[in-house]
């Protein structure tokens, strides 16, 4: 197989690696111009079965597969893209590329070990089918497949404790205030009634009149002292409950709070899983947590990050803050997580996350994103195991590669030392059993790799 990478990068690097050591004949590219494109597309000797594009950057990324078709027509292209828009545009462009999502790619390694503490991978099949691998008792890695109603069974109960339960101060004034008001409205309510001996839409009414200042309290010479004391107390406690509920509501309006007090908004206390880091990798894992039924919240330092607006539009509840606070999770309930996933881009900001929740919880299933050219993880591993490790690069470029050998992966993940493959015909092999071979079959063309 002749194959030419394009790409700068670990990520590149990684597929370069994987790719040659299956037996693939590769040449590489990292920035080319159009000029470069000629000469190595048009060199007769050169053969080129597939071209592979590997970059983080969408754009850049279709912009050199319009080079690639540009410079020779009806090459066979594979490439990687996070963002579905531009997906659409390169698929419509160039109808002979294949686009393979990243997170599509990364997101089954992280979602098994938020699920189950046992599975390794977590993907869905064409069918709609879950299918989640773990190993067996003989070593190997099995596939089986993962119900909504398998994964928890105390839903409508951990909904219920997130109800009316507000994190930050803004939403807890304005549910005390609120509070505040109902009660004196109910105990206004009770006096008129049993003290004035008014009935109950009388007693209502006048109570609403005097707590919305409309109008005055009924008059009675024979109302009993402790009543008038009463209604004095109350009438103080009314000014200072508005004072709360304004304020609450006026900077909820005005601020665009990514929280709420009830409903899919408000933050779950129990049973939830929290992901720290809000990116395109980020906001997958969310949504697929969502759809097997499990509460979550994610956690982000920049309020004007992407993804932020479309996690609102989803239902996410989104906390800002730094991710590796200690009080921030202690106060997202993380003794009483199901998980906590980590998949900032930046590793140190992950391991200060993993570092963090250990003290906070000291047995919480800890789901940490890795990879890079400096091998942190693996060496803050080596002093305690602070995390469910999965390496992006690994897992990324082993993806990649085996697409583009025509493979059809379905999912790749670490365990241990090894890197495996969930194949499409439900099998799983560890990738170094492809070293050598040098298989290729072409790609599906024209759509997203399944």
């Amino acid at each position: 197989m002749h194959l030419l990478l394009i790409g700068d990068g670990a990520l590149t690097d990684a597929v370069a690696d994987y790719t040659t050591a299956w037996g693939a004949d590769l040449r590489r590219l990292g920035s080319p111009s159009v000029e470069d494109l000629h000469d190595e597309l048009e060199n007769p000797l050169h053969t080129t079965d597939i071209v592979v594009i590997v970059s983080r950057d969408d754009i850049q990324v279709l912009r050199l597969a319009l080079l690639v078709e540009h410079v020779r027509p009806g090459i066979p292209l594979l490439v990687t893209l996070f963002d579905k828009t531009v997906a659409g545009e390169v698929v419509r462009s160039v109808p002979n590329c294949a686009v393979l999502g990243m997170t599509d790619a990364l997101v089954p390694a992280l979602l098994g070990p938020c699920v189950d503490g046992e599975l390794v991978s977590l993907c869905t099949a064409p069918d709609g089918a879950r299918l989640g691998v773990r190993r067996g008792e003989d070593g190997r890695y099995g596939v089986h497949r993962v119900s909504a109603d398998s994964v928890d069974g105390r839903k409508a109960r951990h909904w219920l404790r997130a109800q009316f339960r507000p994190l930050d101060g803004t939403n807890r004034a304005l549910l005390a205030g609120l509070t505040g008001l109902l009660s004196i409205l109910v105990l206004d309510t009770l006096l008129g009634v049993f003290a004035l001996h008014e009935n109950v839409l009388t007693a209502l009414w006048n109570a609403a009149k005097t707590l919305t200042t409309v109008g005055p309290a009924p008059a009675s010479d024979h109302v009993p002292g402790w009543y008038q004391a009463l209604s004095a107390f109350t009438l103080v406690c009314v000014l200072g409950f508005s004072a709360l509920f304004t304020a609450g509501l006026v900077d909820r309006v005005t601020s665009g709070r990514f929280t709420g007090i009830v409903g899919a908004r408000a933050v779950p206390r129990r049973g939830h899983v929290i992901v720290v880091g809000l990116g395109q990798v980020g906001i997958r894992p969310c949504l697929e947590l969502q759809r097997l039924g499990l509460r979550v919240v994610a956690v982000e330092r920049d309020a004007a990050a992407d993804c932020v607006p479309l996690a609102k539009s989803l239902g996410i509840p989104v906390i800002f803050g730094r991710g590796g606070d200690r009080f921030l999770l202690q106060k997202l309930a993380l003794p009483r997580a199901r998980a906590i996933v980590a998949v900032s881009s930046e590793v140190m900001d992950n391991i200060a996350v993993a570092v963090a929740a250990r003290a906070v919880a000291p047995e919480q299933k800890i789901v940490l994103r890795a990879g890079g050219r400096e091998d942190v993880t693996a060496e803050s591993q080596s002093l305690f195991r602070i995390a469910t490790a999965c390496d992006v690069n690994a897992i990324g470029g082993s993806f990649i590669a085996a697409a583009a050998m025509g493979f059809a992966p379905r999912a790749t993940f670490t365990a241990g030392s090894g890197v495996y493959a969930l194949l499409a015909d439900g099998t799983v092999r560890d990738v170094r059993d492809w070293e050598g071979t040098g298989r290729f079959e072409p790609v599906a063309v024209g759509g997203e790799v399944p």
